[in-house]
């Protein structure tokens, strides 16, 4: 396996009217080239655990990672009394993550980044409000947006009922837009409905193949280390990328 530097080609964004503008629609940034090992086959379904293969990618060579932890603390913290019994039982049986192990696997996220690349990160509306901040102290990762996604449909609640997930848009320094994120009309609400028959954390395909096409080129890699559904795969086909991705469960 070689090792590659990342490589950046910067020049002045201009807008129509030839005035520099953030909301340039040209890329700047230029993933590297790079060799992987034979254990990470690209565009298939890997069955292993991401934070080995996290350390298989080359440091600084990936522009853009998703990262769908498993985390049991809001279903604790709520204490339905039915929880796996009546409700959410698939979601209950997958095996769940630590603070520990997330901070791993963003460990390993924040190493795998080239410098400006982005880390689309969901999460739930309980650990958004809790600070999930200790996540990437201590690495290169800032946050610079927030998409929530309306699922379309009523969740659980005890109070008012939850239809919405979010999804965190970190940036590894240095922190810039221009030359980096190209589309410029992704709303920060999005509605998209998905089925769950996949999987119980199934996420909306078009919005991630929009973010895609924003913060990378063709034939760019794109790297979800926790796949379940493989929705990213499937976010990242559409749009002419490559995908690098597993789960416990293949």
């Amino acid at each position: 396996m070689t090792k590659a530097l990342p490589m950046f080609e910067l020049t002045n964004d201009t807008n129509v009217n030839g005035v520099n503008s953030v909301f340039a629609s040209s890329r700047d940034l230029v993933s590297p080239n790079f060799l992987l090992p034979k254990e990470i086959v690209p565009n298939i379904r890997l069955k292993m655990d991401g934070r080995s293969l996290l350390e298989f990618i080359p440091e600084a060579t990936i522009p853009v990672v998703f990262f769908d932890p498993q985390y049991r603390g809001v279903l604790d913290k709520l204490a339905y009394g039915n929880e796996g019994i009546k409700r959410g039982k698939r979601r209950c049986e997958l095996l769940q993550m630590d603070e520990d192990t997330i901070r791993d696997f963003v460990d390993g996220i924040n190493r795998a980044l080239i410098p400006s690349g982005h880390l689309f990160l969901w999460i739930d509306k309980y650990h958004l409000c809790q600070d999930f901040r200790q996540w990437f102290n201590g690495t290169q990762l800032e946050v610079v947006d927030l998409i929530t996604w309306d699922k379309g449909r009523m969740g659980m609640g005890y109070r008012t009922r939850r239809v919405s997930e979010y999804c965190v848009v970190l940036q590894k320094s240095p922190k810039r837009a221009k030359g980096v994120w190209r589309i410029h009309d992704i709303p920060d609400v999005w509605r998209e409905k998905v089925g769950t028959k996949k999987h119980p954390h199934q996420k909306p395909t078009e919005l991630q193949s929009r973010l895609i096409s924003a913060v990378s080129n063709e034939g760019d890699f794109i790297v979800d280390p926790a796949a379940g559904s493989f929705s990213v795969m499937d976010s990242a086909m559409l749009r002419n990328r490559n995908f690098i991705g597993c789960d416990l469960e293949g």
